[in-house]
């Protein structure tokens, strides 16, 4: 009788070694590891099946009895993992629980319209595109009560996860689009012609299209609020280019100038367009509430992306015929944006 007891505990200490020894095996790897993404919906042995499937896991049974000895088998999260030689089940239980999940990033560039911005994120194939466009109603409901959605994300590069979709980072956008100004806004210079935060947002859209030189922004800021202070029209060439839309060939031409029925033509109508005309950066909000001081109202470009400033229209006339009249083959009037 004690022999026989003695043999049983001898098997079971046996069995239990053996299993634990299975336990801490490394996974069956490639040198270059493996991507697993567990999908929403998925559990735990939907999980293990698909690796004992591919021969990664050899011992499912383990993985799923450790995992609900301990309450973790209804704690998996989705995404998508990188799992590299070394691995043991435990680990991979513990990374799973932990919802460590491969990262990737977007960059969206200051001075693109939304339309730009939805393109450049339906190219991440990592990405999910449930959005149909700048005028998708979840976009509209996002920035409400702003009837548009232009110039209401913040560009700058943003991390996600597989099975994010379009619609996830842009609301992170937005969110951080509206912190950004109200931080501004909160610092800003007194007396400044905006009578809303979303009116200095329309005018750092303007300066974001009008130079990529980062020295110039603040006096571009200058020149537009002191024509606004003093009832002049902005006239300024983005406003006119981005309310021709997809119309706008490169060539703007004296027709366009004269056009009274683009609502974002600044040369015949007064104060701001309806909306913004492009996605601001942090340092053109900067700009809108910080413009600098001075008595200029004119600039041209020169044709190198930079501007030369006036403060009377004779100047501002010299410099058009030194620099328009008379271009240079590479001549740019503006910045290179995307």
């Amino acid at each position: 009788m004690l022999l026989s007891a003695a043999i049983l505990a001898l098997v079971a200490a046996l069995a239990v070694r053996e299993a634990w020894q299975r336990w801490q095996a490394p996974l069956l790897l490639p040198e270059s590891g493996i991507l697993l993404t567990v999908y929403p919906g998925d559990s735990l042995r939907s999980v293990a099946e698909r690796l004992e499937m591919q021969g990664v896991l050899q011992h499912p049974e383990l993985l799923l009895l450790w995992a609900r000895y301990h309450k973790l088998d209804a704690s998996i999260r989705r995404g998508e993992y990188d799992l590299q030689p070394g691995l043991t089940a435990e680990s991979l239980l513990a990374m799973l629980v932990s919802g460590r999940v491969v990262q990737y990033q977007v960059t969206l560039p200051e001075g693109i319209v939304v339309a730009q911005a939805l393109a450049i994120l339906r190219e991440e194939p990592a990405l999910t595109s449930v959005l149909s466009g700048p005028e998708d109603a979840r976009l509209l409901t996002l920035v409400a009560p702003f009837e548009a959605t232009e110039g209401l994300f913040l560009p700058e590069t943003y991390r996600f996860e597989r099975g994010d979709t379009d619609l996830d980072l842009l609301q992170r956008a937005h969110r951080a689009l509206l912190a950004a100004l109200e931080q501004e806004w909160a610092g800003r210079a007194p007396e400044l012609p905006y009578a809303t935060p979303y009116e200095a947002l329309i005018m750092a859209s303007i300066i974001e299209r009008e130079t990529g030189v980062v020295e110039e922004r603040e006096e571009i800021a200058g020149v537009f609020v002191r024509r606004l202070q003093r009832g002049m029209r902005l006239q300024t060439d983005p406003t006119i280019i981005y309310g021709l839309g997809e119309s706008f060939d490169g060539n703007l031409r004296r027709s366009h100038l004269r056009d009274a029925g683009n609502l974002f033509n600044t040369y015949r109508h007064d104060g701001l367009p309806p909306t913004p005309i492009a996605l601001p950066g942090r340092a053109a909000l900067h700009a809108a509430l910080q413009p600098a001081a001075g008595e200029t109202l004119f600039f041209v470009a020169r044709g190198d992306g930079s501007h030369e400033f006036n403060t009377t229209l004779e100047g501002h006339e010299r410099a058009v015929r030194k620099y328009q009249l008379q271009r240079r083959k590479d001549y740019r009037s503006s910045p290179e944006k995307p």
